[in-house]
């Protein structure tokens, strides 16, 4: 089944490419599989404190994804699946789309304005040419009604 692959944060354009993903997906018969990343916190010297902010950010990834789960499933009927995991962003990503034969595209979303984060900005800057799949960046400005015309 075809699936598109969006990573997922506190972002609107977060948001914005997963409705795209979503509605192709419907269009195509495929799937979602929604990916949160939890960086890698700085070491802290007391165990308890680094395990303690370690759960933290596990749990907002996890109520994230729960959440962007939810509003997919409401909107559009699909049941996505959902990878919470640490680590660096990139090899994250490209570890995901070779381990999983079935994603057709990974799809991120464009801020509406100043630097484009990390993860777009990484993949634009050459390494996309290693991207065993097309990358899809859907621009943040988009409304519903343009992203349900061009999806």
């Amino acid at each position: 089944m075809r699936t598109y692959l969006v990573v997922v944060d506190e972002s609107p354009e977060a948001q914005i490419a997963l409705r795209f993903a979503a509605r192709r997906a419907v269009k195509t018969g495929g799937g979602v599989e929604i990916l949160a990343l939890i960086p890698k916190p700085d070491f802290v010297q007391w165990g308890g404190v680094m395990a303690t902010i370690e759960e933290e950010a596990r749990q907002r990834a996890e109520a994230l994804v729960a959440a962007a789960a939810g509003t997919l499933i409401q909107e559009s009927g699909l049941k996505p699946s959902i990878t919470v995991v640490e680590g660096d962003g990139p090899k994250v990503i490209r570890e995901r789309i070779e381990a999983n034969p079935d994603i057709a595209a990974l799809v991120l979303g464009a801020a509406v304005g100043g630097k484009p984060g990390p993860i777009v900005t990484h993949f634009t800057s050459g390494d996309m040419a290693v991207l065993p799949v097309p990358l899809m960046i859907i621009p943040g400005s988009l409304d519903r009604e343009a992203i349900d015309r061009l999806s």
